[in-house]
């Protein structure tokens, strides 16, 4: 099954352009899945009376994945509860906390890749993009954090928990931890492997002019650092040539500057404006989205050798729209913090330059080169 993410700035249209997408593929005989991943039910009003074969639409529901989690939690915990004296919370009494959103999100995810039904494309209308890429980056954060927490190789250690527990005169862990650790562990990493599938992109909906090509390389540049592939740029709402007259002239001009530039990096499909907001299956139609992407190799980091050369190996990271002054490197052990413009990422070193010192870095052409100079008490000497 192919993924397409489909996020952009706020107010660009995304919605609408996820919905398009989905219903032109259908069209084609695309088995196709729309997932409504925003805070609101913004694709209903969109699709309005669009019934097509081929189409299935979902709406992801925080709320009652929130309760299905409380509920599963003090069933877990109960013997713990119990024993404080705690009363059990009714999921009916609570609302979503802060975070549930986004988990319920990457379940949704996770349940579409694994879902027995026989679908070609999965369609994610995702939130506005810095809320998307943050989203996105969840699965690897938390999974970083599950490892600090609760390192894997403690819970080989089982049997000897009461004892390490008197010996060390504090209570160890309960058993449900380690379990429900491993278990959210193999959910994330679920959803990991698709955001990392040689079938997923992410396409960027943006309005050409200023303001959309600032979000616009704020946005892509997010999705780079987090590994994704940027599949195409959509620009949505492009006002028609032959209106360039009047006051429409100014905004006619403004476009066409923009989709120049944009396409000098970026794959670009325009949408035209129809005059008013999209809805039903005749507008969706008229917006001819442009269709799937096709399967193509994932991203790539590659770390050239240029030992015989320079003595260094670099590693290149593709980081288009950074500027030097926003970039930043930081080195703990076997980690690299990578900071570009508002995101930040902490990445694993390739095994080959954990035994080396960080030698320096440079940005050229939208790619960011680190070098690595070999650390001679801990690379294999030659004869």
């Amino acid at each position: 099954m192919r993924t397409l993410l489909i996020t952009g700035p706020g107010g660009s249209g995304r919605t609408t352009v996820a919905a398009a997408t989905a219903f032109a593929a259908a069209r084609e005989g695309t088995r196709t899945l729309l997932l409504g991943a925003g805070p609101e039910d913004a694709l209903g009003p969109v699709l309005g009376d669009a019934d097509l074969p081929g189409l299935t639409v979902r709406r992801v529901d925080a709320d009652a994945g929130f309760r299905a989690d409380l509920a599963a939690l003090q069933e877990r915990a109960g013997g713990a509860l119990d024993l404080l004296g705690a009363s059990r919370l009714v999921p009916e009494e609570t609302g979503p906390l802060p975070g549930a959103e986004e988990l319920a999100v990457l379940r949704a995810l996770r349940d579409a890749a694994a879902s027995e039904d026989a679908y070609d494309l999965l369609v994610v209308d995702l939130p506005a993009a810095p809320r998307a890429l943050a989203l996105l980056a969840l699965p690897e954060e938390l999974r970083r954090v599950l490892r600090r927490l609760l390192p894997p190789e403690r819970q080989a250690a089982r049997a000897l928990r009461p004892v390490l527990g008197r010996l060390a005169g504090v209570p160890m862990p309960a058993e449900w931890i380690y379990e429900t650790a491993a278990r959210l562990d193999l959910q994330l990493a679920a959803v990991q492997a698709l955001l990392a599938d040689r079938g997923t992109a992410v396409r960027l909906v943006a309005e050409p002019g200023p303001a959309g090509a600032d979000a616009l390389r704020t946005a892509a540049l997010g999705v780079a650092l987090r590994g994704l592939r940027l599949d195409a740029v959509v620009a949505n709402r492009v006002l028609p040539e032959s209106d360039a007259a009047g006051w429409l002239a100014g905004p006619v001009a403004q476009q066409r500057k923009t989709l120049d530039e944009w396409r000098e990096e970026h794959t670009v499909h325009p949408v035209a404006h129809l005059g008013r907001d999209p809805r039903g299956a005749d507008d969706l139609a008229a917006l001819a989205a442009p269709v799937a992407p096709a399967v193509t190799g994932p991203v790539r980091w590659p770390v050239t050798d240029r030992i015989a050369e320079d003595g260094v190996l670099v590693w290149h990271l593709p980081l288009p729209g950074a500027r030097r002054d926003s970039l930043d490197l930081v080195r703990r052990g076997d980690e690299l913090t990578v900071t570009a413009g508002p995101f930040r990422r902490v990445v694993p070193l390739p095994s080959a330059l954990r035994r080396c010192t960080v030698d320096g870095a440079a940005l050229r052409e939208g790619e960011l080169r680190i070098r690595f100079r070999p650390d001679p008490e801990l690379w294999p000497r030659t004869r």
